[in-house]
């Protein structure tokens, strides 16, 4: 079976300059650079493009179902857009028994979305997490990196807002 591919011989060339400079500072072939690739290219994108996961393969001569396999593996990788706000809500021991999961439901209402979704205006993307590593504070929320612990269902209103508001 041949290799299935999107992209052409001039894909680099065709890409972004970040792009075209994050390839070029590993050797073509160098398979050691694929997970900093992948870390990369989502510190670019926000994501994994599939375009991009192509010409990875390409270049770094690793097949594309190996580069997917490598990218599931690890949490940290997603495959899709997020909003500018990525919410992530603790689901770990301590926040569940201190009332997360209703955190969840109140972001989920509030939001007009489930974990995993992103709202229409891409402001926002809620997701789960097995632990964010602040258990002192449960229940425990992150908004675009930063922590909010001891949250209530009646918290959740505010705390969007105050990121809408920033807009």
């Amino acid at each position: 079976m041949g290799k299935v591919c999107c992209c052409n011989k001039d894909s680099l060339a065709k890409q972004d300059e970040a792009i075209q400079k994050l390839f070029r500072s590993y050797a073509p072939g160098e398979k050691e650079a694929l997970i900093p690739i992948l870390q990369e290219t989502q510190g670019l994108y926000g994501y994994l493009p599939k375009s991009i996961l192509y010409l990875a393969s390409e270049y770094l001569n690793v097949p594309v179902g190996k580069i997917y396999g490598v990218a599931t593996f690890y949490n940290q990788f997603r495959f899709d857009p997020v909003g500018k706000y990525l919410i992530q809500v603790c689901a770990g021991t301590a926040c569940h028994v201190r009332g997360g999961g209703l955190i969840l439901q109140a972001l989920e209402s509030e939001l007009g979305i489930k974990a995993g979704e992103t709202t229409k205006n891409s402001l926002f993307t809620l997701s789960t997490v097995a632990c964010l590593g602040a258990c002192s504070m449960a229940p425990v929320v992150t908004i675009g990196g930063e922590f909010h612990g001891r949250l209530q269902p009646k918290d959740v209103v505010k705390l969007l807002r105050d990121y809408e508001m920033k807009e």
